[in-house]
């Protein structure tokens, strides 16, 4: 496991999801040593600056969603889904991501 504070180790694994591939932030928090703690890793990013390089868009919830977020949660919602389809990323008539054809398999896969 990478070191650092818990926020780091999210941001390290959420920097190893190649684009057009999607998580949850379930999976990310267990791969960052909490795995009870999938609100604190959508808090994590929430909080990153503007010009990060970790492609927070890339996770998402248990469903295959796009979480409504901030202060304007469907503009969030919109930013999120159009940087995903830029990468490839679809999504269905429910709004949702399929995991078996868009879902990163881990560090391992």
């Amino acid at each position: 496991m990478p070191e650092g504070n818990f926020y780091e180790r999210v941001y390290h694994w959420v920097r190893q999801i190649p684009p057009g591939q999607v998580t949850t932030y379930g999976a990310i928090a267990a791969l960052a040593g909490n795995p009870m703690a999938p609100r604190a890793v959508g808090y994590a990013l929430r909080v990153l600056p503007e010009n990060s390089d970790v492609p927070w868009q890339r996770v998402v919830n248990k469903a295959g969603k796009v979480s409504p977020r901030g202060v304007d949660p469907g503009l969030a919602v919109f930013r999120q889904r159009k940087l995903l389809e830029r990468e490839g990323v679809a999504f269905d008539a429910d709004d949702c991501i399929d995991f078996k054809r868009f879902a990163w398999a881990g560090p391992a896969g």
